[in-house]
C-alpha cells in the first residue's frame, strides 16, 4: 500500500483480473489505507464511489483496495421508502439489500464497526481490536435512534395489538400500515420530538397519508387525527410551514405544538406529553399512536476527538472538512452540518466533500467547493400528491422547479412530485446514487468547481 515495514507480511489480494500488493496486519502492525470511509449507509457508499471516480477522472486513479469501507452491517436500507411501506405502497423487503452487493470490487470492505478514533495517529480501532490506519478519513455513521428515550415505547412496539407503531425502523414500518388499516374509529395521534431527527417532515408524511386513507375508505368521520410535535411549527422553513398549517386547518387535524412524548401506557392506551410552554404533563387517549422516537449523535462519536460539544462530527459547514483535523471529513446525519438530515442533503454534500478531499490530497490545498446547505423533503400529503420542499441554510427555499409553468408553486401538492418520491427517487438511489453517479438537483452531472489557487 502506502508504506512498508520489516515486521509486515506481504500478501497479494486479487479482484477480477487485477491484483494489488497490500501489507497485511500483524500483531505489531496496522492495516493502512489511503482513504477509510466509516459507514456503509447512504453517505458512506455514495462518497466512497464518488471519491474513487474523481481520482480516476483526473487521470490519477487509485488502486483497488486503496479505499476501505468499514461497517459490520449485513444489510443496507433505503429508509425514505419506509413511509411508502407504512402507506401500503411498497413492501418493506424492497427497501433492503445486502451491503456486500452494493460495494464494488475496487473498494475494500472491512466487516467490522469502529470502536475508537485516534486522529492524532491517523488510525481507528474496530470492535475486534483491529487497528486501521489511513491518510484520509471520512465519517458517515448516521444518527442514533433512542427508542428507550420514551418510557414504554419498546414494549408497545413489540405488541401487535398495542396500536403503537413507527416508520422509523425496518422492523416496525409495516406495522404502521397494519395499524392504519385496522383502525375503524377513535383517536389517531402522530408525534414528533423536539430533538433533531432523520427527515424532519417524515412524521407528518405518514400522518397525511393515514388521513387520506381514512377519507378514501369512508372512515374520515369516525377518526380524529391529531399532530403532537415538540417543535413550535409544522415545518422548519416558513414558506412550507405556512402551507402545511393551512392544510392542517382545512383538513381538521389538531395541532399541538411544543409537546414532547415522554411515556406510553399501552395497556390503557394513554400517551403522556411534556408541554414545553408550562412544563406540565398532558395525558392523551389514543386508539392509534404513531411515534417518532428521539434521536441524537451516535455513542461512538460522542466524546471522541473528532466530535463537537454535542456529539456530532465537527466539520466546517461549507467544506465538510473537520474543524479539528485537516485529513478528517464527514457528511450525512452524523456530521455537524446545520441542515436537515436527509438523503437529499447527502446528494449535495458528497460532491463537495469529494472535490475538497481530492484537491487536498492531490495539491495539499483545500478545494473551492462549498456546500450551501441544500436539502429536500419530498413531503407526501396524500395518495397522488406531494409537496416538494427544497431549501438551503437559513431556511431559504432553493427550488429546482420554481417558475416552471407546468409545476407552479412547490408549496402546493403536485402529482408529478408524488411519482418522484414513489418511483423516481428509489430508482435513482439504488441505480445511481450509491454508485456515485447521482448529484441531486443536477442529476447525473457532477458539479464542476474551479481549482484552488
Amino acid at each position: 500500500m502506502l508504506a512498508s515495514r520489516t515486521t509486515s507480511a506481504l500478501v497479494k489480494a486479487k479482484s477480477g483480473a487485477r491484483s494489488s500488493l497490500r501489507w497485511a496486519s500483524t500483531a505489531a502492525e496496522k492495516d493502512k489505507y489511503k482513504i477509510v470511509v466509516i459507514g456503509a449507509g447512504s453517505g458512506g457508499l455514495t462518497v466512497a464511489s464518488q471519491i474513487y471516480k474523481r481520482f480516476k477522472a483526473a487521470g490519477k486513479p487509485l488502486n483497488e483496495g486503496d479505499i476501505a469501507i468499514v461497517d459490520a452491517a449485513e444489510n443496507h436500507y433505503y429508509q425514505p421508502a419506509w413511509t411508502l411501506v407504512g402507506s401500503g405502497l411498497t413492501r418493506k423487503e424492497e427497501t433492503r439489500k445486502p451491503v456486500s452487493s452494493l460495494i464494488p470490487s475496487h473498494l475494500a470492505h472491512i466487516k467490522e464497526n469502529v470502536k475508537t478514533f485516534a486522529p492524532d495517529k491517523n488510525s481507528i480501532t474496530t470492535s475486534s481490536g483491529r487497528e486501521i490506519g489511513y491518510d484520509s478519513l471520512v465519517v458517515s455513521v448516521g444518527i442514533q435512534t433512542n427508542w428507550n428515550g420514551i418510557e414504554g415505547l419498546p414494549k408497545a412496539l413489540a405488541d401487535s395489538s398495542s396500536g403503537v407503531s413507527s416508520i422509523y425502523s425496518y422492523e416496525t414500518c409495516d406495522k404502521v400500515w397494519n395499524d392504519i388499516e385496522a383502525l375503524r374509529s377513535g383517536q389517531a395521534v402522530f408525534t414528533q420530538p423536539s430533538s433533531v431527527i432523520k427527515c424532519g417532515g417524515a412524521p407528518q408524511k405518514i400522518m397525511w397519508m393515514a388521513w387520506d386513507r381514512f377519507q378514501k375508505t369512508g372512515r374520515g368521520d369516525q377518526i380524529k387525527v391529531d399532530f403532537y410535535t415538540g417543535t413550535p411549527a409544522m415545518f422548519a422553513v416558513k414558506k412550507y410551514s405556512d402551507a402545511l398549517n393551512e392544510m392542517r386547518i382545512q383538513r381538521g387535524v389538531g395541532g399541538h405544538f411544543q409537546h414532547n412524548l415522554t411515556k406510553i401506557d399501552a395497556a390503557n392506551r394513554k400517551a403522556t406529553f411534556k408541554n414545553a410552554a408550562d412544563n406540565s404533563d398532558v395525558v392523551v387517549d389514543y386508539t392509534f399512536l404513531h411515534v417518532t422516537p428521539p434521536m441524537g449523535p451516535m455513542d461512538v462519536i460522542k466524546g471522541s476527538p473528532i466530535a463537537d460539544e454535542v456529539g456530532w462530527v465537527a466539520v466546517d459547514s461549507a467544506t465538510c472538512q473537520s474543524t479539528k483535523f485537516s485529513n478528517v471529513w464527514s457528511l450525512g446525519d452524523c456530521s455537524s452540518l446545520p441542515t436537515s438530515k436527509t438523503a437529499a442533503a447527502i446528494t449535495s454534500e458528497a460532491p463537495v466533500l469529494t472535490e475538497n478531499l481530492f484537491q487536498f490530497v492531490d495539491t495539499g490545498k483545500l478545494g473551492t467547493a462549498k456546500y450551501d446547505g441544500y436539502t429536500s423533503c419530498p413531503l407526501l400529503t396524500g395518495y397522488g400528491e406531494l409537496l416538494l420542499a427544497e431549501f438551503k441554510y437559513g431556511g431559504q427555499p432553493k427550488e429546482t422547479f420554481a417558475g416552471l409553468p407546468f409545476i407552479g408553486d412547490q408549496a402546493k401538492p403536485n402529482r408529478l412530485f408524488y411519482h418522484f418520491k414513489k418511483d423516481l427517487f428509489p430508482w435513482a438511489y439504488w441505480n445511481h446514487m450509491l454508485s456515485g453517479s447521482w448529484f441531486g438537483p443536477s442529476g447525473g452531472i457532477r458539479p464542476k468547481y474551479p481549482p484552488p489557487q
